[in-house]
């Protein structure tokens, strides 16, 4: 019978096993996937061939689960399709080969269920690796890759075309074509600075240092001055007093600031108009950027700072930016806050400890 061989030859199919999967050289083989992987398969083919008279479909099922967790393990220690499928053939492998240097017979159907096991788990092992794979490639993460590559690739093409027109001469620095020019520029270094400031995030690297939220404010304000002209936008800003300081990473509060200001450009209505300001409370540096984007959709205030949320469905991207936002106020001990005005718009509030007095 092929499961008493199993039983008795158990430890010699498993060392064969092991040493066809050691010398695979890349990546190299995972402790848990030699030690327990391995073995659970044969012990679960092993009682299925033992209930002759039993539920072969229920204990097949076990195989078929157990290989689906085993196809997700190997990708996540990095395994392609094809060792995934290289993993169990090797103990189909040592069991006829041990088969034959034994003399053992093996019935057609002992055979049949043999081989049926072991398709079954091989399929179900690489449809569970495939369907991981696709959510790995294919989630969050990798869509926010594709878009930033897409971004960055049609800013640089209009960037380029607008180049081109200018250094040939044909138009002028002056009219529209520098100010596609511009605005592409300008859309590069905001992406740019966001990415950097979500990378520092994610990587918790800070630099806290003194910030002038005046200074701050008008650097953006310069920036988005251009923009709001481009985009026949009304722009007020008001920088607060000077003294208004801050504790934390310049880079990461300016991303913030900027964030807030590009998704007010955004949502804006033609013609409206937006406000940035600063100013202290209560021993806060509360700094605000009022839109006209017409309100808030029902429900919307909630979940406004989650990952991949946006305001609205018609708006093109990922709904990032409010996400970053919000990471970097809190990373720097603030909190950020909307306040929906229906019909008119939003005030985003950063509300900052304000800076300690220096010693």
């Amino acid at each position: 019978m092929l499961h008493e061989f199993l039983i008795a030859n158990r430890g010699d199919i498993l060392s064969r096993s092991r040493a066809k999967l050691a010398a695979r050289q890349v990546p190299t083989p995972t402790a848990s996937e030699l030690v327990q992987g391995l073995p659970m398969f044969l012990d679960q083919l092993i009682g299925i061939l033992q209930s002759e008279k039993g539920d072969r479909g229920a204990g097949k099922r076990d195989v078929t689960d157990s290989a689906a967790q085993h196809g997700g393990d190997l990708l996540r220690v990095g395994l392609t399709v094809g060792q995934v499928v290289q993993d169990y053939g090797s103990i189909c492998q040592s069991v006829t080969e041990l088969a034959g240097e034994k003399e053992v017979t093996i019935t057609a159907d002992e055979f049949q269920t043999f081989n049926s096991c072991l398709d079954d788990a091989i399929a179900q092992a690489v449809t569970s690796f495939e369907h991981q794979r696709d959510r790995t490639v294919g989630g969050p993460g990798a869509a926010h890759l594709g878009f930033l590559a897409h971004e960055m690739r049609n800013l640089l093409s209009a960037s380029m075309l607008a180049f081109d027109a200018l250094t040939r001469g044909s138009v002028g620095i002056n009219g529209s074509t520098g100010a596609v020019l511009g605005r592409s520029l300008r859309g590069m270094r905001v992406l740019i600075d966001r990415t950097l400031a979500e990378v520092r995030l994610e990587a918790e690297i800070k630099k806290t240092e003194r910030v002038s939220i005046a200074q701050l404010i008008e650097e953006i304000g310069i920036v988005a001055t251009l923009e709001a002209n481009d985009h026949k936008i009304g722009l007020s800003v008001d920088p607060g007093p000077y003294g208004l300081t801050v504790d934390g990473d310049h880079q990461i509060l300016a991303s913030v600031v900027a964030n807030l200001v590009q998704n007010a450009f955004k949502f804006t209505r033609p013609h409206g108009h937006i406000k940035v300001s600063a100013h202290k409370a209560d021993g806060r540096v509360l700094i605000q950027v009022e839109d006209e984007c017409g309100g808030l959709p029902p429900g919307k205030a909630e979940g406004l700072f989650q990952p991949f949320e946006q305001r609205s469905p018609n708006q093109t991207g990922l709904g990032l930016g409010l996400s970053i936002s919000m990471k970097g106020v809190r990373a720097s001990g603030g909190e950020l806050r909307v306040h929906d005005l229906p019909g008119t718009g939003c005030i985003f509030t950063v509300d900052l400890p304000s800076a300690a007095p220096a010693s």
